[in-house]
């Protein structure tokens, strides 16, 4: 399978010890980085029309990952 961009590593680069010590104590944290990966890879199924969809849906699951991001994004600085 080819690479899946937006991946949180790369996306918060410097962060992965955080990233996994959260996802292990925090469950909500944990629940937003599963939420996360699964829009990332729905994207990444459109972008290589895999899963074709709509533009609106499209620009949808894009709000949504941006969203998501800014959330875990939020919760590492607090950390």
């Amino acid at each position: 399978m080819s690479h899946v961009a937006h991946e949180l590593a790369e996306e918060f680069p410097g962060e992965k010890d955080k990233i996994q010590e959260l996802n292990q104590t925090n469950n909500h944290f944990a629940k937003l980085t599963e939420e996360y990966h699964s829009v990332n890879r729905e994207i990444h199924r459109i972008e290589t029309n895999v899963a074709p969809a709509d533009e609106g849906y499209e620009k949808q699951l894009r709000r949504q990952r941006l969203a998501l991001k800014d959330e875990i994004n939020l919760m590492l600085k607090q950390a």
